[in-house]
């Protein structure tokens, strides 16, 4: 499975510091603080989005997927680092920002821009704890599960999400399922949708069939085993009248942030 973003950001809460050290010992009082700042930054995330913590509520999202003015003050070395990285990471990859998985359906990286987004004035589901609902998104429908990279909503998560998208499937409008490169977090989602819908049997099939459509997801273990335990428990029947009408037992506590 891999150690994911909790080691990762550990490096470079490690490296930062090292940096720190040096500057520090070099006699550069006042500079090296900042990457003091930074390191103790990342370590803090380092140690909230490791498995056995799991709080991506410490950076603070909202459910409208804005970052409070406290957030963004506390964790601003991170926040715009992911921001700056899954930017370039993506101009580099060349990858399609969106892939339509069946009618309706999407999936896909963070849209950063109008242009990022599917047609069709889509319902926007976000898995991401790290990226902002961008301004110019703010008229479309809009719901949040907070989760960080390389980890995975939990079955409780990925059933909300899945009657909310479902409600709006019924009501003609497309769905679109991002996290930060539409591999993994956003996939774990959509396999589930697939299977309410009716469109795959499983979500070991609607893997398939996702991955056929975006070759480079990459589900890990994490996402397997929250998906495995949404089957095994989940409320949304896939139950279909005539084409393109989806009825699902859905609950009435879940909001529409538009």
């Amino acid at each position: 499975m891999g150690v994911g973003i909790s080691f990762l950001i550990g490096l470079k809460a490690a490296a930062l510091f090292l940096l720190f050290a040096f500057l520090r010992s070099r006699g550069f009082g006042l500079l090296c603080l900042p990457f003091l700042y930074a390191s103790l930054v990342s370590l803090l995330v380092s140690l909230a989005s490791h498995p056995s913590i799991n709080l991506p509520l410490l950076l603070g999202k909202s459910p409208d997927g804005s970052f409070p003015v406290w957030s963004v003050l506390i964790f601003g070395p991170y926040l715009y680092f992911v921001r700056a990285f899954s930017a370039i990471r993506r101009l580099r990859s060349g990858e399609a920002p969106y892939t339509e998985i069946c009618e309706g359906v999407y999936v896909g990286g963070w849209p950063s821009s109008l242009d990022k987004l599917p047609p069709g004035d889509p319902a926007i589901v976000d898995c991401t704890c790290e990226l902002p609902r961008r301004p110019e998104l703010r008229g479309h429908a809009y719901f949040c599960v907070p989760t960080w990279d390389t980890r995975s909503p939990g079955p409780g998560e990925i059933e909300s999400a899945v009657k909310w998208a479902c409600r709006k499937r019924a009501q003609n409008k497309p769905v679109f399922i991002h996290c930060a490169y539409g591999h993994g977090r956003s996939v774990a989602v959509s396999c589930a949708l697939l299977v309410v819908l009716g469109v795959a049997e499983d979500w070991k099939n609607a893997e398939r069939i996702i991955k056929e459509r975006r070759p480079y997801i990459r589900m890990n273990g994490l996402h397997r085993k929250a998906l495995e335990e949404w089957s095994k428990h989940r409320l949304s029947a896939p139950k279909k009248t005539g084409f393109g009408e989806i009825r699902s037992t859905l609950s009435s506590g879940e909001s529409n942030y538009s």
